[in-house]
């Protein structure tokens, strides 16, 4: 019998790539809140953050789901970028990121609900900006894509102009490394993505 499978987020970049592979999914949101301290160390936010989501809706779940969580932070200079408030942070996130690089974190877990059958992990991409001019960036946050984005920006979007080059997973910077996770999927739980 395939065991159903739960995506703990309520974000729509992470729903739209699970979507386009080979498996029926449902989606139960967390609600844990995500509190994050900037100077926390980086890899282990992510991780406990995701691993925190994954936890907590396993906790609903009765018959052996299988419930994915992810967590996605943005890192610059050791310090841990959030989601903007308002334009102002929005601004003074990407100037700082300007002509810079930084790195992207996905920690994910994967939970067998009702079992001791758990994997925490992360992926971590490295991403440089391009030199940007204050209008550039005034612009591309008038777009309104900074909101709800960790470090200001979406790749996918108008912020893939802000991008010069990446190093490792372009899935990871969206919200999923996808490769990786279909890697953890197979070997520990038995669920192919493709």
């Amino acid at each position: 019998m395939k065991k159903r499978i739960i995506l703990a987020s309520g974000s729509p970049r992470r729903k739209e790539l699970l979507s386009k592979f080979n498996i029926d999914f449902d989606i139960v949101q967390s609600d844990i809140p995500e509190l994050v301290n900037d100077f926390d160390e980086p890899k282990q936010t992510a991780m406990s953050l995701a691993f925190q989501k994954a936890n907590d809706v396993s906790q609903k779940m009765a018959n052996g789901e299988i419930v994915i969580a992810a967590d996605t932070i943005v890192v610059f200079k050791d310090k841990i970028l959030g989601k903007p408030r308002n334009e102002n942070e929005a601004f003074n996130m990407l100037s700082e990121l300007s002509g810079k690089t930084h790195s992207v974190i996905t920690g994910f877990a994967i939970i067998e609900a009702g079992t001791y059958n758990k994997i925490i992990d992360y992926a971590e991409t490295i991403v440089k900006f391009k030199d940007l001019t204050s209008g550039q960036i005034k612009r591309y946050i008038k777009t309104g894509e900074y909101l709800d984005k960790a470090g200001a920006y979406a790749i996918q979007g108008f912020g893939s102009i802000l991008v010069e080059w990446i190093k490792g997973s372009y899935w990871n910077v969206v919200g999923l490394p996808i490769s990786k996770l279909d890697n953890v999927l197979e070997k520990y739980f038995g669920v192919r993505l493709l």
